[in-house]
């Protein structure tokens, strides 16, 4: 896999039952100060770290995406969100084996996506019972666009 790529693919939540097998979760605030399509520069505020992400589809082919991600400091992500898009994201992310559900507050509150990287597009995974329909690739469900 090439330097700086992400391969994850994405789908609905059926159920709460992930609750019982999560350990760990994560408060996230998170906006973006470009959405450019094919290429966007997010802010991320997750607990108490934050980090400045670009994210593109631009440079790979298929589900695999370009990501770079760097630590910034809380204080200067706190500043940065006031200049994002408006949209802020508010989130509770919940750890899951190797998932990564999302619970959403505010204006998307009750909107639940899990998400799973992978090594490459055909890796096998397991799909739990509260895992719904797939909706990788389907604009309507990336955070840049809710």
């Amino acid at each position: 896999m090439a330097k700086n790529t992400e391969i994850e693919r994405k789908f609905l939540v059926r159920s709460t039952a992930f609750l019982s097998e999560s350990t760990a979760k994560h408060e996230i605030v998170q906006g973006y100060l470009n959405k450019e399509a094919g290429c966007v520069i997010r802010v991320r505020i997750c607990d108490n770290q934050a980090f400045l992400t670009i994210k593109s589809n631009k440079l790979r082919q298929g589900i695999a995406r370009f990501e770079w991600e760097k630590e910034i400091d809380v204080e200067d992500a706190r500043e940065m969100l006031m200049l994002c898009q408006p949209g802020i994201i508010e989130k509770t992310r919940y750890i899951v084996g190797r998932w990564e559900v999302d619970v959403f507050h505010g204006r998307l509150d009750g909107r639940m996506l899990a998400e799973i990287e992978l090594s490459d597009e055909q890796e096998y995974f397991t799909r739990p019972d509260w895992l719904g329909k797939e909706v990788t690739g389907q604009p309507e469900y990336n955070n840049v666009n809710m």
